[in-house]
Parts: C-alpha cells; sequence; structure tokens
C-alpha cells in the first residue's frame, strides 16, 4: 500500500503499524461519539473532562483531533444553550403571570359538590357498579400476574446461585482431584500412518480419575492468581460445551473447550481454546483484564497441560478482533491452526503483532507451539478478545 491509503480521519500514516494505531484510535472514538450524542449537557462536559485527563488514552493524532473537535462542539452547544435561555427567560415571566391569573380564578370558583350513586337512577347505578367490578377485576389480575413475575424472577435468582454454588464446588472438587495420585496401568493407544511405529500415550497420573469421569477431558488450564483453574474439554463441534458443563449438565456457563480441529495428540503449530464471557468472572469472563498491561506483567503465564503432557506457556499478544464474513480478504486467527513454512508463520506473527494492544517484547518462531485463548468482546458486534502464548517448557 502507498502512502495515500494509509488515511485515517483526513490523517496521512506512513507505516502500516502507525495505521492499525490509527484505527484502533477511530474505533476507540466510534464508542466515544456515540456516548457522547446520547448524554446530556453535564455528561458531554464529563467526557470532554475525562479526554482531557488523559483518563482514556489515543495513541496517534487521530484522538487529539476528536478531541479538540468535540471541545469545539460542546463550546458552541453550551453558548447556544445560554441564548436560548435569555429568549426564552421573558416568556417564562409572562406565562407565569398568566398562571397566577388562573390560578387566582380556580381558588375563586366553588366546588361542585360529589355526587354519590345514589343520585343516578337504576340503569346508571347498573352500569357504574358494572364498571367498577370489571375494574377491580383488571386490578386484580394485574396484581396476579406481577406477583407471579415476581416468584419467577425470585425463582430464576435461586436457582442462579444454586447452579453458581453448585459449579463452583464442583469445579473445586475436580482440582482437588489432580492433586490425589491414584495408582493404574490404563493407557491410551494412537494408531499412526504406516511409515510410523505404533507409540503409546499414557494419560497423566493427576488427570487419570479425572478422564475416567469423562473421556471429553483433553487437559486443564490455569492461570495463577486468577480463577482461571478450569478442565478443557472436547467434542466432535463446537456448540455442545458452550451450554453444558463438565458433567454434561445443561449450564449457561458452558465449559472451556478446545475448538474441535485441534488434536493434543499431534497438535499443529496453534491450538485454539474458548470460553464464555461470563459477567460473573466465571470461565473467561477475567480474560479481558489482559486488556491492562500492569495486568499482564503480574500474569504472563499460562499453564495448560493435556492429559498427556505438561506445558507452560508465556502470553506474547493480546488484541481484540470479531467474527468476519467468510468472503472478507482479512486475518482471521479462529482460522489459524497449522502453518507450513517459516513465511506463512512469520506472516500470522506479524497480523497478531499489528493488532496487539501493546508490545509484550516475547516473540515466537517456525516451529513453536502456541495456545489461542479466545472469549466475546462486547466492544462491536461479533467481537472477540483474544490472548496469544507460546510454550517455553
Amino acid at each position: 500500500m502507498s502512502m495515500s491509503d494509509y488515511i485515517v480521519r483526513g490523517r496521512s500514516f506512513r507505516t502500516g503499524n502507525d495505521y492499525q494505531a490509527a484505527l484502533r484510535d477511530e474505533r476507540r472514538i466510534a464508542i466515544i461519539e456515540k456516548k457522547y450524542e446520547n448524554a446530556d449537557m453535564s455528561g458531554k462536559e464529563h467526557i470532554i473532562n475525562v479526554l482531557n485527563n488523559g483518563e482514556i488514552k489515543f495513541e496517534t493524532l487521530v484522538g487529539e483531533d476528536f478531541i479538540y473537535e468535540l471541545e469545539e462542539r460542546f463550546n458552541e452547544l453550551k453558548e447556544t444553550n445560554t441564548k436560548h435561555k435569555k429568549s426564552s427567560g421573558s416568556k417564562k415571566s409572562i406565562t407565569k403571570k398568566k398562571e397566577a391569573v388562573e390560578k387566582k380564578e380556580k381558588t375563586n370558583k366553588k366546588p361542585e359538590p360529589k355526587k354519590s350513586l345514589e343520585d343516578y337512577d337504576e340503569e346508571m347505578q347498573e352500569y357504574i357498579k358494572k364498571e367498577l367490578y370489571l375494574q377491580e377485576k383488571s386490578r386484580r389480575r394485574t396484581v396476579l400476574i406481577c406477583s407471579l413475575v415476581a416468584v419467577l424472577c425470585m425463582g430464576y435468582v435461586f436457582f442462579y446461585y444454586y447452579l453458581y454454588e453448585r459449579n463452583s464446588n464442583e469445579y473445586e472438587h475436580l482440582a482437588s482431584l489432580k492433586e490425589e495420585t491414584v495408582a493404574s496401568d490404563s493407557q491410551v493407544h494412537i494408531n499412526y500412518t504406516k511409515e510410523e511405529e505404533n507409540k503409546d500415550l499414557v494419560v497423566l497420573e493427576k488427570y487419570k480419575k479425572i478422564f475416567s469421569q469423562n473421556k471429553s477431558l483433553i487437559g486443564w488450564i490455569k492461570i495463577d492468581d486468577t480463577n482461571i483453574d478450569y478442565p478443557v474439554m472436547q467434542t466432535v463441534n463446537n456448540e455442545y460445551y458452550l451450554d453444558h458443563n463438565y458433567n454434561q449438565q445443561y449450564d449457561k456457563n458452558g465449559s472451556i473447550f478446545l475448538d474441535k480441529d485441534c488434536d493434543i495428540t499431534n497438535p499443529g503449530c496453534n491450538m485454539i481454546i474458548y470460553g464464555h464471557h461470563m459477567k460473573s468472572g466465571k470461565m473467561f469472563g477475567n480474560l479481558q483484564l489482559y486488556s491492562n498491561r500492569e495486568y499482564y506483567e503480574k500474569h504472563p503465564y499460562i499453564q495448560f497441560d493435556t492429559i498427556y503432557e505438561e506445558g507452560r506457556y508465556q502470553i506474547m499478544y493480546v488484541f481484540r478482533s470479531r467474527i468476519y464474513n467468510e468472503d472478507e480478504i482479512v486475518f482471521k486467527y479462529y482460522q489459524f491452526f497449522e502453518a507450513s513454512t517459516p513465511e506463512e508463520f512469520d506472516s500470522h506473527m506479524n497480523e497478531m503483532a499489528n493488532l496487539s494492544l501493546y508490545d509484550t517484547g516475547v516473540r515466537a518462531t517456525y516451529g513453536d507451539k502456541l495456545i489461542t485463548l479466545s472469549t466475546c468482546d462486547n466492544s462491536e458486534q461479533d467481537g472477540r478478545f483474544v490472548v496469544v502464548a507460546k510454550k517455553i517448557n
């Protein structure tokens, strides 16, 4: 691409990295712009103060241009409101005088005597009674419906907390099973092609008991000093464990699971692991904390064991992406499982480096093994938050 192609909001950029940074600023601006338009005057002023205080960081001059433009618009709006208040002041005084006169007239009027039911003829009395009955019936129906809704809501809350506690206890129990040593000679036999000899893979001692309870278990993921400490599942599709737990019960929290196209017995260069972004923080609910560089510096390592082999990984890239249309020609991290050449591998690494929110200084070369953690991101439609790490031992 030429320099003329690297243009964002009227500014030109020399390199692809600067251009990508400007595009990230533009996405931030779109979110702020929407909040600004929906805010009242005090809200708009608060947004401008936040920007001027540097609480929201921009990477390029596109952000500085936006802050200046927003201040100009706010000042013009403020000036317009001031003029409007002055012009409406005289109208308000006239309106107040008129209201005072009307109030005085109403005060001087004698109140009309209230009528009782007996003041009407029999036909009208029957009509009034029928209307009052229908109104009372409608009121009782409304009260009943509201009561049922309240009961259902309370039931849902109790059921949710019951599932929350049950699942928390279950995962704690599973974690404790890892610490138990179980004597077992069970082995998993993998048949390779004719060119290769048969090879036995043995389930690690700490996972034998858990694996015996559910053969869909393929590993365990843990990040020290976080709530991420879960079994990793895998099945023939990527839908089942979206809403089922380790015990194969329905659970809206789902499970952490490995992409169906990955093979732990003969892994490619990248394995993709999915988990829901739950508001409670369960599953990968806290993964987006890695958007803060300080959080990454305190939690730079991921422990991901397959049931056959332990593995420690160092985080390389943290970025936001989304699910693209099939016909869009763009880097799609969720389709990256293998690279057949060093050039192809380096191309993927460059794409992720350009997307990364910050530079960790960690690099990978062709032949390194990677894992990619993926969860939903509400900053855009079909958004995803992604953490990529390489195996170090």
